[in-house]
């Protein structure tokens, strides 16, 4: 995979707005105001106690459900030596506004009654007196044995230390524990970082997620909901406050209110989302004001299932909140995303039923402005007015929440296993020959694009150039990597575009065929079936070809960090499928990478890999097998007047910082008929980092393109060594680059020079096609380039394809295209 969200894809999440918000870090001597370690008992099972275990108890002060999953929590005894080390128990899952969250540890001998079912489990033993319970918002166990380091961590999150513990908070530790005690927060849960005061020892009370009485305040809150509901019944003369919708969204980005709570906000309900981790609804306001940049809907969290119903006239009294959509690994702090203006915690009166809802806006070809994001030179849009005219992301901000409609809206992003798919609200924007939407220069996102979602979680399974007839119809939401979404309440009907996977045209016996396919983390688990897909993509639509780089495939045993470098099994797994798909016996050179050196999914060891026909090619092998290819360099030299390499295959430049975590090329010179042909396969640094396209700085940096520049000046060198010696020599440059056809890094690789002024040694055969078919890759609805072929100026006559047989379609082989050129050396 080549884009982030290849990495994020581990991680379900659904692509709607996320409540579910990852809190920033803070230290322990820092108030924590939302989850904090609520109790600790390390009595369990002991002589004595009722309990069976010793326990954790947790529990969210905030208004916005945390997500635990890369979250601990860890122990250390009270009087902690040189060789005393703090012991984990990772968590899982989330723990909602006013929540809590059980931590089941070590079980003793003693005690009769099980705790509550345990959010997590861990197998600590801790002291039934006396010891430190530290919340950590990592799973790397922590170093420090003093209050002032501790207090000092970053990753600390809430600590407390109990009995006669060295590490507390505060001036004092938390009373002693016992089998039969254990300590605990207030009812309210207070926290002021001061162990001391904030904990007292009484009857140990363990809580779940799941429990009714998880928390008071969670109580307090489900009460005044109940209350206001039966207000509502007993008076339905119940009447809006002074606050409205547009006011809650301000002409801001960030609301003017953000942090305040409003009461009684009315408007109508025009979408329910009951599933998911996002749960709530919108409402929206019939009356709005007259200016356009304050939108008149809003998404209120319930973090549960909603009682209310589409069409309900309700009054909302919440906390309003902007957060932002965060994806796994990401804070506040360093997300590049948009904010999400909601309603959170709140209490809901419902005054009728059945009302008419608010018309949906129709964004037809002209609604959209024609610029997707403005350029403020890397500056943060969030801290400019909202200009509906300016820009799509403007424009769709000024809608936030509100309802609207596409009518036989085009797909050109194909359905994900999320349900994701891409539409376009401008059927004549940039349109490939296969249905897509293409960029055809840096930041130039098309503004057509728009990602759809159905709430109730249906998956269309639609491809590139199908067609949603009749009206699609929801709410403007922004999705958990970045951009805007409807999240339809309703999807037109599903017409099929008709698009088929391309088939190459064979090439004569004349003519040598090379292919590169990124095969996407290939591994010996992945199911047989998948070996299957790409066997017959590689007979029938690449038309067998002499070579074939292939990229990402895996070691022995895939994503498991094992120290497994060595990828045999997992080459000979697809050849024997491709020979029984009627292929024929590759053979194979590759390089094993050093273990955990070259990036891609860890511990699965990704690497470039040639296979080869030897009944029509031959490869040249040269170098000691005693070299460690691994880390030592191929080099160009003459030998009888004409290029060679004193490896092959070779890695180029193994040892350059270019390479740092990330995939080194593999060359290799071939003969076909007597006639040498050095092939570099590739795989450049991906664009993992860099900021989101659809986010809050624009343009964003593209941090990654450092990397990918000087990898590409690195190659360019290289392929310039060998014209050195025979500037006719053909000379194939292929793989997934990760970068488009018109970015400085392909710039460097054909010139030497980011800015084009250098001459020109290679062909980057995609900008030989029409520009509407200049593309290999579907990224969220994008048609663009980031594989390529790329040859010198010796290589004649070359015939160039691209094989779409994955990226337009919704259930992939992989998210790569391949790609194939023949020509006669």
């Amino acid at each position: 995979m080549s884009r982030s969200r290849a990495l994020l894809a581990a991680t379900a999440a659904a692509a709607s707005v996320c409540a579910l918000a990852l809190v920033p870090t803070s230290a322990s001597a820092t108030v924590s105001g939302d989850v904090v370690v609520n109790e600790v008992y390390g009595g369990g099972g002991n002589s004595g106690a009722t309990l069976t275990n010793d326990f954790i108890e947790l529990h969210n002060n905030g208004s916005t459900a945390v997500d635990l999953s890369t979250w601990s929590v860890q122990y250390i005894s009270a009087a902690p030596g040189a060789t005393t080390t703090w012991q984990v128990t990772a968590l899982t899952g989330s723990i909602a506004p006013g929540g809590s969250y059980l931590v089941q540890e070590a079980a003793g001998t003693a005690g009769t009654q099980a705790l509550p079912t345990p959010d997590a489990t861990g197998a600590i033993n801790m002291s039934g007196t006396n010891g430190t319970v530290a919340l950590v918002n990592s799973q790397t166990a922590l170093t420090c044995k003093t209050a002032a380091d501790c207090a000092a961590d970053t990753t600390v999150h809430d600590l407390v230390g109990y009995g006669t513990a060295v590490v507390h908070e505060g001036t004092a530790d938390a009373p002693a524990a016992s089998n039969t005690t254990s300590v605990s927060r207030d009812a309210n849960s207070t926290d002021t970082d001061q162990n001391g005061t904030d904990f007292s020892a009484g009857t140990p009370s363990p809580v779940n997620s799941g429990s009714a009485s998880a928390s008071p305040s969670a109580s307090a809150s489900a009460s005044a909901s109940a209350s206001a509901s039966a207000s509502a019944s007993a008076s339905p003369t119940a009447t809006a406050g002074t606050v409205r919708i547009h006011d809650i969204q301000g002409t801001t980005w960030i609301s003017p209110l953000n942090g305040q709570t409003v009461s009684n906000v009315p408007g109508i309900v025009t979408g329910v989302r009951a599933s998911g981790s996002t749960k709530g609804f919108w409402i929206q306001d019939p009356n709005p004001d007259s200016n356009p940049a304050t939108s008149e809907g809003v998404f209120v969290y319930t973090g549960s299932a909603p009682t209310v119903a589409v069409g309900d006239s309700v009054l909302v009294s919440a906390k309003v909140s902007d957060y932002y959509t965060l994806a796994s690994g990401t804070t506040t702090a360093n997300t590049s995303n948009l904010s999400v203006t909601e309603l959170s915690a709140p209490t809901v009166i419902t005054l009728s039923t059945g009302n008419a809802l608010p018309a949906a806006i129709v964004l037809g070809p002209d609604t959209v402005p024609s610029t997707y994001a403005p350029d403020l030179g890397g500056g943060n849009i969030e801290s400019t007015p909202i200009t509906p005219t300016r820009s799509a992301l403007d424009y769709y901000e000024s809608i936030e929440g509100m309802r609207v409609e596409v009518d036989d809206a085009r797909v050109v992003g194909p359905s994900d296993s999320y349900g994701e798919q891409y539409v376009t609200t401008k059927p004549t924007e940039k349109v490939t020959y296969r249905g897509g939407t293409e960029l055809t220069a840096e930041n130039a996102t098309p503004s057509g694009r728009l990602e759809v979602v159905a709430d109730n979680g249906t998956n269309p399974e639609v491809s590139v150039g199908d067609t949603f007839t009749g009206a699609t119809i929801g709410t403007i939401d922004y999705s958990t990597y970045g951009g805007y979404l409807i999240a339809a309440t309703s999807l037109g009907t599903v017409k099929s575009g008709g698009i088929a996977p391309v088939a190459a045209k064979a090439g004569s016996a004349k003519d040598l065929s090379i292919a590169t396919y990124n095969v996407e983390n290939l591994a010996p688990q992945n199911a047989d079936s998948k070996f299957a897909a790409l066997a017959q993509g590689v007979v029938t639509n690449l038309a067998k070809p002499d070579i074939i780089a292939l990229e990402e495939i895996q070691d022995n045993t895939g994503a498991t960090d094992d120290g497994t470098v060595a990828a045999d099994q997992t080459i000979a797994k697809l050849t024997t499928a491709i020979v029984a798909a009627g292929g024929p016996q590759y053979s194979y050179r590759s390089i094993d990478p050093v273990n955990d050196q070259d990036g891609g999914q860890p511990g699965g060891n990704i690497r470039v890999v040639y296979l080869f026909n030897a009944d029509r090619v031959s490869f040249v092998d040269t170098g000691a097998a005693s070299v460690n290819r691994s880390t030592t360099g191929t080099q160009v030299y003459k030998l009888h007047g004409e290029p060679a390499l004193t490896l092959s295959p070779g890695r180029v430049d193994p040892s350059s910082y270019a390479w740092t975590s990330s995939r080194k090329p593999l060359v290799g010179e071939f003969s076909f008929k007597g006639k040498p042909v050095f092939v570099i396969a590739n795989h450049f640094d991906a664009k993992l980092g860099d900021q989101n396209a659809d986010g809050r700085y624009q343009y964003p940096q593209q941090t990654s393109a450092l990397q990918r520049t000087a990898q590409a000046q690195i190659l360019h060198d290289f392929v310039q060594q060998i014209l050195a010696i025979d500037k006719k020599s053909d000379v194939v440059v292929l793989g997934d680059l990760n970068d488009y056809q018109f970015s400085p890094s392909l710039t460097q690789l054909r010139t030497g020079t980011g800015d084009g002024t250098g001459k020109s040694i290679l062909t980057d055969l995609i900008s030989t096609l029409p520009v509407n078919e200049q593309y290999t890759y579907d990224y969220e609805g994008i048609s663009e380039v980031l594989d390529h072929i790329l040859v010198t100026s010796g290589v004649s006559k070359p015939v160039y394809q691209v094989v779409h047989v994955n990226s337009e379609f919704a259930n992939q082989t992989s998210d790569h295209d391949p790609q194939e050129v023949q020509f006669k050396p």
